[in-house]
């Protein structure tokens, strides 16, 4: 009989390695515990908390506290740097160069890391300072050069720190980011004002590129947060470490498992089995550690949370495993998609494009699939096609070329309640064998062997068809 757990206080529970199929967790306090290597096929986490016990935020937003100060540090020093690049107790025809190099590098770094994200940022400023490198010539302008080098990686460094600290905090939480967001911003201020006592000048460009520092990192924190796949590569790191002590569902068995409704953030699935497990409106699975599962791909996931691809490009996505019960991808185009083993009972596939999808053992029980194209589709006997809601289909992705046809079915009329179902039935349990240049009596004879001993069971007819 499967364990109940439901509305229970698991907090930092070690269910490692134990089988728990079919076990109900509904409405559990589950963070901080461990399902690793578990076995909790079937089983119910509908509306449980996971993620991570209030000591370990607590460690988090401490963390956070601490290094914030030295992120502030960071970025006025970096703008003292760059300030320096400008002023010289000699003037003369290079002293602007440096600086004017540098704060076309910060400006390129600044403006890619907004439009294409942090990593793009740092692969085209790393492009910049090269370029600028080879441009150089005279000593005195390969010097500048270097000193720029030394600059960008300085104000590199401080933007990926504080991009970093800003976005561990708001994983741990929103009230955490304020907090961190506050205490850089006031050491930027004090740190400026020191230096404003040994020179003005300095001041305003160190306060101006600290400043700017600090406000991109809370920029590229908010939109990593908020879901943007520009910024993908800042949030996946403060989720790994944001995750560190949350719930661990790594390697566990979770297929069929139900986490409707559940709070997910700072949750562990890196290498679980995902097969038809159900996501339907789960919180904050944004901020989940989930590896290179199916969950991986945002588009994906949020399709699997909100049910919603209506209209939507899936072209060759991985939807394999994928719980899509009742989704509505009317009109979505998923061609070429992998959905083997998915499940799409009672799912809105009208009008959708199933060209060249690969759906062996995928489960279309009670789907409408009225007007939906199935050109090339892979189905096999193991693919569920009960009671499937159809009135007609098409065969062809686009016309025959010349005219309007894509080979509708039926090609007039609708068809009767199952007759779609009996339709595929017939074509799974039928082998065509296609002879171009006549009967090959003995090739015929050798794969008609081959098929009853494959079949040994059923019972087979044979249907010889001549193209006259």
């Amino acid at each position: 009989m499967p364990q109940d757990f439901s509305g229970q206080n698991l907090r930092g529970r070690n269910f490692k390695g134990q089988n728990l199929t079919g076990a109900n967790f509904s409405y559990a306090d589950i963070r901080g515990a461990n399902f690793n290597n578990a076995i909790l096929i079937g089983a119910n986490f509908s509306k449980a908390k996971a993620g991570l016990q209030r000591r370990w935020a607590f460690g988090l937003v401490t963390f956070s506290l601490v290094l914030s100060p030295y992120i502030g540090v960071f970025s006025a020093i970096a703008g003292v740097i760059v300030a320096n690049l400008f002023i010289s107790e000699n003037i003369n025809e290079y002293t602007i160069i440096p600086g004017a190099i540098t704060l076309i590098i910060l400006a390129v770094f600044f403006i890619v890391t907004i439009h294409q994200g942090l990593e793009a940022a740092l692969v085209a400023a790393a492009a910049a300072v090269a370029g600028a490198a080879a441009v150089a010539g005279a000593a005195a302008a390969a010097a500048a050069v270097l000193a720029t080098v030394a600059v960008a990686a300085t104000v590199t460094a401080a933007g990926v720190a504080a991009v970093a600290g800003a976005v561990a905090g708001a994983a741990a939480g929103v009230a955490a980011v304020l907090a961190t967001a506050a205490v850089p911003v006031a050491v930027v201020v004090a740190w400026a004002g020191t230096v404003a006592v040994a020179a003005a000048v300095a001041v305003a460009w160190a306060g101006t590129v600290a400043g700017a520092v600090v406000l991109l990192s809370f920029y590229v924190a908010w939109r990593a947060l908020a879901g943007d796949e520009k910024q993908n590569f800042v949030r996946k790191i403060a989720v790994f470490f944001a995750s560190t002590g949350g719930t661990n569902f790594c390697n566990a068995n979770l297929t069929d498992a139900d986490f409707t409704g559940a709070t997910l953030k700072c949750t562990k699935f890196t290498g679980a089995n995902l097969t038809r497990t159900r996501f339907y409106e789960a919180k904050k699975l944004l901020l989940a550690r989930v590896g290179k599962s199916i969950l991986d791909p945002l588009p994906i996931r949020t399709l699997l949370v909100t049910g919603n691809g209506r209209n939507k490009s899936y072209i060759n996505a991985n939807l394999r495993g994928a719980n899509l019960i009742g989704a509505d991808l009317s009109g979505a185009n998923l061609k070429g998609a992998n959905i083997s083993d998915a499940t799409f009972q009672g799912a809105n596939l009208e009008t959708a494009n199933l060209t060249l999808t690969e759906a062996i053992g995928t489960d279309f029980t009670r789907a409408q699939m009225t007007g939906a194209c199935v050109e090339a589709w892979n189905i096999e006997s193991n693919t569920k096609l009960d009671n499937v809601d159809c009135r007609f289909i098409y065969l062809l992705e686009y016309p025959k070329p010349g005219t309007d046809d894509r080979e509708r079915r039926p090609s007039s009329g609708e068809f009767a309640p199952g007759e779609f179902t009996k339709l595929f039935q017939e074509v799974l349990t039928t082998v065509d064998l296609i002879f171009r240049n006549g009967v090959d009596w003995k090739a015929f004879t050798a794969a008609f062997q081959k098929v009853q001993v494959e079949n040994e069971d059923t019972e087979l007819t044979i249907a010889i068809l001549y193209d006259l």
